[in-house]
């Protein structure tokens, strides 16, 4: 088992960043850790911005499945990968200190409005398409020449119907990517990376238009993450009993997706591997179905570490700590030919104060099975009731 160091500012709790290591990271990021995260959505959000100040070699293994919001649209007139949580992480890690880049964010950040008719969001897009919008006239050329030919390319396939309320233009420069390259997300995630220089690396957990499919306790089983998350619909009347990968939209069609070889390379160099806070199911469990994912990181020699939500995560209908716990245990051990968990979770982080979490902690489970749990002040005022992202940013990178 790693051993911690204790200073401040977590000297109360026995438990500190290694400031040593800390201002290392500080003073020459581009050397950083590289600490893999499995997340989706944008719960990791915050984390990943702070975590740019430290290292710019993080990797972002991020779930295609979301099915709500512009990325539904997307999906359902190319039948491609959800794109909306993979756009939110790239922008999360942009660096904005570079000419222009602020502007260059603002344009993909930028979402067409929901009060115009279907012919003015038309022209709109058509005004950014060929760099005569507003949102274009401080974007460097090459970087504009890019965006409107990527755009070009999804406009040319765009079914006339299309519902462009509220679309999301990163999603749809995404879009066009995917499109140019021949249906290649992670092509298209690199591109747009570039886009805007982020300081790290974010990759689809696979390639293929997948969607996530649930089981329920009640017998009830439906297809699309925006039915689980709580968000776009209500909660779920029933706790989670398992999820899968389904090729169509409609109906369930289990498949087995196999991690592509880069992928796995990334988690097998990872020196920590962070199972991210976030919805339980659809953003962390989701990233672990596909085959390969599990044995990879069993093979990884480097600390794993979970972060419990804090409050509570409607995925997680009748689950208390062990049951959190023993769910991510087993789908890592379902797909990692039954590796020691010693090779598959090391640490558990959570806030000092216990109850911030709706369970108790139970210490002899973690003991049970060899893993260290670590109770810091990770809540601050200013942060509450969320982690605050510098502290848990220097608490992950001391462990790696």
């Amino acid at each position: 088992m790693l051993q911690t160091r204790s200073t401040e500012p977590f000297k109360a709790s026995g438990v500190i960043p290694d400031p040593v290591k800390i201002n290392h990271y500080l003073e020459a990021p581009e050397d950083g850790p590289r600490a893999l995260f499995f997340s989706g959505g944008s719960a990791f959000n915050g984390l990943s911005r702070q975590i740019t100040a430290y290292t710019h070699n993080s990797v972002h293994l991020i779930t295609p499945f979301d099915s709500g919001g512009s990325s539904a649209a997307l999906r359902h007139a190319f039948d491609m990968p959800g794109v909306g949580d993979l756009r939110q992480r790239l922008l999360a890690l942009a660096d904005r200190s570079a000419p222009n880049q602020r502007e260059v964010c603002q344009l993909l950040q930028y979402r067409l409005p929901a009060n115009k008719t279907h012919d003015a969001l038309h022209r709109e897009l058509g005004e950014i398409t060929s760099g005569q919008h507003e949102l274009m006239c401080a974007i460097p050329s090459a970087v504009r020449q890019d965006i409107t030919h990527q755009l070009d390319t999804l406009c040319k396939q765009l079914p006339n119907n299309f519902d462009l309320r509220l679309a999301s233009v990163g999603n749809l420069v995404l879009a066009g990517g995917y499109l140019a390259s021949g249906k290649d997300m992670n092509a298209s995630l690199k591109r747009f990376s570039a886009l805007v220089n982020i300081c790290g690396t974010v990759r689809a957990i696979v390639d293929d238009p997948l969607h996530l499919g649930v089981h329920l306790d009640n017998g009830q089983t439906f297809i699309g993450q925006h039915l689980l998350t709580g968000k776009e619909y209500p909660d779920i009347p029933s706790p989670v009993s398992s999820i899968f990968l389904s090729r169509s939209a409609r109906e369930p069609d289990p498949v087995n997706a196999p991690v592509n070889r880069e992928n796995s390379q990334l988690i097998a160099e990872a020196n920590i591997i962070c199972y991210a806070p976030g919805s339980f199911y659809s953003s962390l469990i989701a990233n672990l179905l596909p085959e390969g994912v599990a044995d990879a990181v069993g093979k990884a020699s480097c600390p794993k570490v979970f972060i419990p939500n804090l409050g509570v995560d409607p995925e997680q209908l009748g689950m208390d700590f062990s049951a959190t716990i023993q769910a991510l245990i087993k789908q890592l051990r379902q797909s990692s030919g039954d590796k020691p968990v010693s090779n598959l979770l090391n640490y558990v982080v959570i806030d000092a104060d216990r109850s911030r979490y709706p369970y108790e902690i139970n210490l002899d489970l973690l003991n049970s099975l060899d893993i260290e749990l670590l109770e810091l002040p990770l809540v601050t005022t200013q942060s509450a009731p969320y982690y605050d992202d510098e502290r848990l940013a220097q608490v992950l990178l001391s462990l790696a």
